[in-house]
């Protein structure tokens, strides 16, 4: 059952959110939080990607109806890597409400838990990694690669998972906030800034972000970063690779595609970004904003390009398996509508550790050291969240 109470709000929704029983997603739409699996849509039988995600997930919604189950609605993620399986469910009871509000109180400053901490690579094997990439990009071997480097921490005590939650949602309550059941008691958390695509309707919105810059706590620094950030060569040249892939992508599939000539400059609590939002009207009210996504799915702003050379860089150049990272996450209904946002500022909830991730754009003008120094930035998203600083 779908519902929605007037008497519910987004912060009733997050108060009530149970980790193993039940995902939160919110974003400046709505709110939802989903109970329960009510069915869990089946791997491929002969593995094709992402190609059939979307038709697999239609017909779970037949299977869904024929039985009279009335929340008819998919949540969950899709990894990076599309021949690895996705986890999407049906959910029991599905709870909706409007977008998180705006902090009213300063927030909570408690000192988190001693932490034992993992990276992997280090800072120097990563940096090195970059330079073999940018030496790469240099002998045209590819024109740009996305690398990331990822934080296992092991806190001394239990980790507050619904207390996480709330933390990254007061830091950014205008971006996507997610706790996502993902199978094999772990859980997806995060809050990204990046919408890959909805639709409502036959209304599609796209938001590419890339070309990224840290914040400071200096109001006139902080300015300056921003209008650095948008004056950029490198970053205005990245962003627009991104933008031009995510405009291709959606031509075969919608009609009224509107492209803004000019990236914008977006804010988190950590990061500036160049963003850009695309929009457009879908031309078959069948292609789904799954289908959509899927279509998208990766970006360069996520993968690099061209893709086959990128991901083939990654595979070399990574040392860790990306999993959900920089895959997809969202939700789907059976009428073709949805969000999907790009898996980012995230970390994999295991029992008692936490792996989080960080990666940063590559392209021939790049330095390892201000690409460490980018993913350090971003993990601040969390361990800020964490109560922790220091550990990146």
């Amino acid at each position: 059952m779908t519902t929605t109470s007037p008497q519910a709000t987004a912060s009733d929704l997050l108060s009530v959110y149970q980790p193993g029983a039940s995902s939160l997603f919110a974003s400046p739409r709505g709110t939802l939080l989903a109970e329960g699996t009510y069915f869990a849509v089946p791997p491929s039988a002969r593995p094709r990607g992402l190609g059939d995600l979307a038709e697999r997930v239609q017909a779970v919604f037949g299977v869904a109806d024929a039985a009279g189950h009335q929340a008819r609605m998919v949540v969950g993620a899709v990894p990076f890597d599309p021949a690895a399986p996705a986890h999407l469910v049906v959910p029991q009871r599905v709870r909706r409400s409007g977008p998180l509000p705006a902090p009213t109180s300063a927030p909570d400053t408690r000192q988190g838990p001693a932490c034992a901490v993992t990276a992997e690579p280090d800072a120097r094997d990563y940096a090195e990694a970059v330079g073999r990439a940018v030496s790469r990009i240099r002998a045209g071997e590819y024109t740009k690669v996305v690398l990331a480097r990822s934080l296992r921490l092991t806190p001394a005590g239990p980790l507050d998972l619904p207390y996480l939650l709330r933390a990254l949602a007061r830091r950014d309550p205008n971006g996507y906030t997610f706790a996502m059941d993902v199978g094999d008691g772990r859980t997806l958390v995060g809050a990204s800034p990046e919408l890959l695509v909805s639709r409502t309707g036959r209304r599609v919105v796209a938001n590419p972000i890339a070309g990224s810059a840290a914040r400071h706590p200096d109001p006139a620094e902080d300015a300056r970063r921003g209008a650095a950030l948008l004056a950029s060569v490198k970053d205005r040249h990245e962003h627009a690779v991104v933008v031009d892939a995510v405009a291709a992508g959606l031509r075969p599939l919608c009609a009224r595609l509107d492209v803004p000539a000019e990236p914008s400059l977006v804010r988190t609590a950590a990061m500036w970004h160049l963003s850009t939002t695309v929009t457009a009207e879908v031309s078959d009210p069948a292609v789904s904003a799954l289908a959509l996504a899927c279509a998208l799915h990766p970006t360069p702003a996520v993968c690099g390009a061209p893709t086959d050379d990128a991901r083939a860089a990654i595979a070399e150049l990574e040392a860790f398996d990306r999993g959900f990272y920089t895959g997809l996450v969202g939700w789907g209904d059976a009428d073709g509508d949805g969000e999907w946002v790009v898996t980012l500022r995230c970390g994999l909830v295991d029992g008692d550790s936490l792996r989080l991730y960080a990666g940063a754009g590559v392209v021939a003008d790049s330095s390892p050291e201000a690409e460490l120094a980018e993913t350090t930035a971003k993990f601040t998203t969390f361990l800020t969240a964490m109560g922790l600083t220091d550990v990146a």
